[in-house]
């Protein structure tokens, strides 16, 4: 059995996602940093677990066109909208969705980018069969799925992004929970016009929550990734990030 991999997991309740798009550079570069020090040093990986208040985000390789609203139909959505340096094209974040951006060491772990989404694929679908919802794969596309079945054509549950740098991650997954997804109405999420987006809440008859479903990724990770967890929150939290981070304001 192999030595279990240290992972501290912040749960930040609801964040802006600018400032956790800061913190997670900031925490990349700190990890890229320590395992270039002679000799390295193995600071613990990190996951961020929150969710954002309405924000839309494009993909460096994503089409402006998908995004179907102006600067003034956002505003009145009271919705944000980022470029940014992940894969993919453009996505929503929004309360009742768990959003989880993973910052570890790949060297540590294993350099595929492939096996990496992979495995965080499995890590939703493992939380979705809790509650009685087949998530599965669909060739070519990154992310969770589910369908086809009695209730209508394949729709997605779970949006992936990621980021590497010297083999450090960050972004990660977005996982529909309780998300109002008439916020979906005004993209084209993740740049697939024929396929429609779903949550867990409209998936199963169990009654579900956030808070719920942090609890199974969590567990869900640690055995895929082989990790020894530590669960901060609120000032432990903060004090973590601050320390692995330098300061980084309201993001922790």
């Amino acid at each position: 059995m192999p030595e279990s991999r240290p992972l501290v997991v912040c749960h930040l309740g609801r964040v802006e996602y600018a400032p956790v798009r800061a913190l997670q550079q900031s925490v990349q570069e700190r990890l890229i940093a320590a395992k270039r020090e002679s000799p390295p040093v193995a600071l613990p990986h990190v996951l961020l677990l929150l969710e954002h208040p309405p924000v839309y985000t494009l993909g460096k390789s994503g089409d402006d066109d998908n995004l179907l609203v102006s600067e003034e139909q956002l505003d009145a959505l009271d919705a944000e909208f980022h470029r940014i340096g992940r894969g993919g094209d453009v996505t929503f974040h929004g309360p009742g969705q768990l959003v989880g951006y993973p910052l570890l060491d790949l060297d540590r772990i294993f350099t595929d980018l492939g096996r990496y989404l992979r495995t965080l694929e499995e890590v939703v679908i493992r939380t979705c069969a809790e509650y009685g919802v087949a998530g599965t794969r669909v060739d070519g596309r990154t992310g969770v799925w589910v369908g086809p079945d009695d209730r209508g054509p394949e729709r997605k549950i779970c949006a992936m992004g990621v980021r590497c740098s010297r083999w450090v991650t960050m972004h990660g997954f977005a996982l529909n929970v309780t998300t109002d997804l008439s916020y979906f109405d005004h993209i084209v999420p993740c740049g697939i016009a024929d396929r429609g987006v779903t949550s867990l809440a409209e998936e199963s008859d169990a009654s579900i929550t956030v808070d719920d479903v942090r609890g199974s990724i969590v567990e869900h990770f640690a055995d895929r990734f082989e990790a020894r967890v530590t669960e901060l929150r609120g000032e432990p939290a903060r004090d973590f990030l601050k320390e692995m981070a330098g300061a980084v304001g309201d993001a922790a």
